[in-house]
């Protein structure tokens, strides 16, 4: 098999060369931090999302939990169901994580991935989490390492702060990388 390369949740705030060579693109749920329509709207790779996200601007091919799709090349699994919450009485929309070969992407949810994972991906800061929630889903995953993510809203000393908590909470398996920058 080929090398290709799967673009996750390219939204407003990801950097401009993000999709530069992407082959497919899969985004987790329809917010504009994960989906930036303006974007995506001129690819001419498949775009695979969940079923009943309101992408109007975009061709996508639909997604639903617990179904295991094939996207360049790579077997993924798709995990999930719901946006985690910002507020209790919040109507949420779908939501979807991927599991990827041996990495596993949650969107903007903490469910864990369903079997032991070479690579986490956890986020860094949502209006919808605590850093304590972060901290609770690396105890809840197993996995081998763990890499932030998420963090387009947060200054370097936020960064530096969760960077902390995270590598406490995944006993020194997590790292961060800066844009551009690879494993």
């Amino acid at each position: 098999m080929g090398e290709s390369t799967i673009v996750i949740d390219p939204g407003i705030w990801s950097e401009p060369q993000s999709l530069r060579g992407a082959d497919a693109v899969l985004v987790t749920h329809q917010h504009a931090d994960h989906a930036d329509q303006a974007r995506l709207a001129h690819l001419s790779c498949p775009i695979f999302a969940p079923a009943s996200a309101s992408l109007e601007q975009i061709s996508f091919e639909p997604v639903h939990p617990g179904e295991s799709i094939a996207v360049a090349g790579h077997a993924v699994r798709v995990v999930g169901g719901r946006h985690a919450p910002v507020l209790p009485v919040q109507e949420v929309c779908a939501n979807v994580g991927y599991l990827i070969g041996d990495t596993y992407h949650p969107g903007d949810a903490l469910v864990p991935p369903p079997i032991p994972v070479d690579t986490l991906l956890v986020p860094m800061q949502a209006s919808w989490m605590k850093v304590s929630e972060g901290v609770q889903f690396l105890r809840n995953s197993r996995y081998e390492r763990a890499i932030g993510i998420h963090d387009g809203q947060i200054n370097d000393r936020a960064i530096a702060s969760i960077n902390h908590w995270y590598a406490i909470g995944s006993s020194g398996r997590y790292r961060y990388l800066t844009p551009g920058s690879a494993i």
